[in-house]
């Protein structure tokens, strides 16, 4: 039993169906990346597994128990973190305004909280006061997953954290999310840039046309002849 389970996923928005039987298991420690053209249904999967995409059919599972229609603040309650793609920090509040709006559920910021992603992210400790608009692409992805860690959470879902930095910037956030996953938190990651996340990740997921198509160690498919040709420019 895997800490986080799709089985036979249906979903899309509204009436339009993105996700097609897709399946998936992540374990507990894991660090998992979904890939795929654009299209695929990557952001769909992330997207339903914390209720903010329609639901059509299958089950999502953690701990083995059914969370397919648990509302989004519960999901956070069980230790589930999600980083949007875009508009992922409030730009007219401080970087530690946002960081409180992350300790929400727990009634308040605790100092031992705060020191935890401070520390995971010195540049935010020193600009606690400055507005999170001011910060730069960089600087708000380490903002919005640092805010995901403040409840301390198992389960880190991240939708596509490279997206629109400069790509000297790409491999810095990815050196985050590693640390992130060797302190003890699983990780799944929804990724444009293909050939990073299957560096760096244990297993990868590939999904075109909303359907499962590869799924293997992140190594395995980068030098998967048909992966390669189909998915990663050869």
């Amino acid at each position: 039993m895997g800490l986080l389970e799709l089985a036979d996923l249906d979903a899309g928005y509204g009436d339009l169906q993105v996700l097609y039987g897709v399946d998936m298991t992540v374990e507990e420690g894991e660090y998992v990346a979904v890939v795929g053209p654009n299209g695929a249904g990557k952001s769909t999967v992330m997207k339903t597994v914390v209720g903010l995409a329609t639901h059509m059919g299958g089950e999502i599972r953690l701990d083995g128990e059914d969370i397919t229609e648990t509302p989004p603040q519960a999901l956070v309650d069980r230790g589930v973190g999600y980083v949007p793609q875009t508009r992922n920090v409030f730009p007219t509040l401080t970087v530690e305004e946002n960081l409180k709006i992350g300790a929400y559920p727990l009634g308040g910021l605790p100092a031992e909280r705060l020191e935890a992603v401070v520390g995971r992210f010195p540049l935010l400790g020193e600009r606690l006061e400055q507005r999170a608009g001011t910060l730069s692409g960089g600087q708000q992805q380490m903002l919005a997953m640092a805010r995901a860690l403040i409840p301390n959470p198992r389960l880190l879902l991240l939708d596509e954290p490279s997206a629109g930095l400069a790509p000297d910037v790409v491999e810095d956030m990815f050196d985050h999310v590693d640390t992130i996953n060797d302190g003890g938190v699983t990780v799944v990651v929804v990724e444009q840039n293909a050939k990073t996340a299957l560096r760096r990740c244990d297993r990868g997921y590939v999904l075109a046309q909303g359907e499962n198509r590869y799924v293997d160690d992140g190594d395995a498919l980068l030098e998967d002849p048909e992966v390669r040709r189909q998915f990663l420019g050869g």
